[in-house]
């Protein structure tokens, strides 16, 4: 039974639009659910749409465990211009122009930042540096370099390609271009290094967040929605992703029987029998969602008990 300020255990797949945080997403979630018990599982800047996880009620404790390590997005990188955010929402710093750009660099330029890479992060980022956000510093004016780190872009594919003029008179390439890499990743940097690369610049014009993890567009709902099912019947409408669905939509199944339900809720070790690497989602023989455990040398370690 679900307490007044309680709302429903699951996830839900917003679409975001342009222009919201995703503190702001999470947010407007807590009222439509009616719950301040509301997590996201990872964010998007500002100028990018698509998908955000959030959890809510019990789901907010499946969120760190998640393996949401693939991303998948679709983003226009314009050559050309070379912004201090290294994405449309900066100040223009420097206009090289694209034009006589070749094709054949372009896919060249792609193929050197497809795989395991060494990336910088973009400045205007969270990071932080000896305590203070990366954007921080670079609003005060300070000099500053930020540690690479290994990413791996599985693919980078260019769809379509088209000349233009920018709004100052530069002639600019824009690329339609398809990305799937891990976690940690800047899109907006792979635009920034594939324009020095090609002694251009570059920039991001426009990104959206196709799918996270196992999770994608299919299965998420605008926050126009979302209000609008809100105004109409109020927070006890609110739909959620089952956890149990959730669970399995993100963790391979192990499934027990009553009594081995009875002592794994209760804490008791259970013998694995060749469960397999990784963490694993357990239901009960009624398909309810028990818990997350591991192998751990022939018997589960139960890493959240979520019933």
């Amino acid at each position: 039974m679900k307490r007044k300020g309680q709302g429903p255990d699951g996830l839900v797949i917003v679409d975001k639009p342009a222009g919201l945080t995703s503190h702001a997403v999470v947010a407007r979630i807590r009222r439509f659910a009616g719950t301040r018990r509301v997590g996201h599982a990872g964010t998007l800047d500002p100028m990018a749409t698509g998908v955000l996880v959030i959890g809510v009620e019990k789901a907010t404790r499946l969120l760190g465990h998640l393996a949401l390590t693939r991303k998948e997005y679709v983003a226009t990188i314009r050559l050309g211009q070379t912004t201090v955010t290294d994405d449309a929402e900066g100040e223009v710093t420097e206009n090289a122009g694209a034009a006589g750009v070749e094709l054949t660099a372009v896919e060249a330029g792609i193929a050197k930042l497809t795989g395991d890479i060494l990336q910088m992060p973009s400045k205007v980022s969270a990071i932080k540096v000896n305590g203070v956000r990366s954007y921080t510093r670079v609003r005060e004016g300070e000099e500053f370099e930020l540690a690479s780190r290994p990413v791996t872009i599985s693919s980078f594919v260019l769809h379509e390609n088209r000349t233009a003029t920018a709004e100052d008179g530069t002639a600019v390439l824009d690329l339609d271009v398809t990305v799937e890499c891990t976690s940690g990743t800047y899109i907006r940097a792979l635009a920034r290094d594939l324009g020095a690369d090609l002694g251009t610049g570059g920039h991001l014009t426009a990104l959206r967040r196709t799918r996270v993890g196992p999770y994608d567009l299919s299965s998420a709902r605008t926050v126009d929605e979302l209000e609008a099912t809100y105004q109409a019947d109020g927070a006890e409408a609110f739909q959620v992703m089952p956890i149990g669905e959730a669970a399995a939509a993100a963790f391979p199944r192990w499934d027990v029987d009553a009594d081995q339900a009875r002592l794994l809720v209760n804490g008791v070790r259970l013998k694995t029998d060749g469960m397999g690497p990784g963490t694993h989602a357990a239901f009960d023989p009624d398909g309810r969602f028990l818990a997350l455990v591991e192998d751990r040398d022939g018997q589960t370690k139960i890493l959240a008990v979520l019933v």
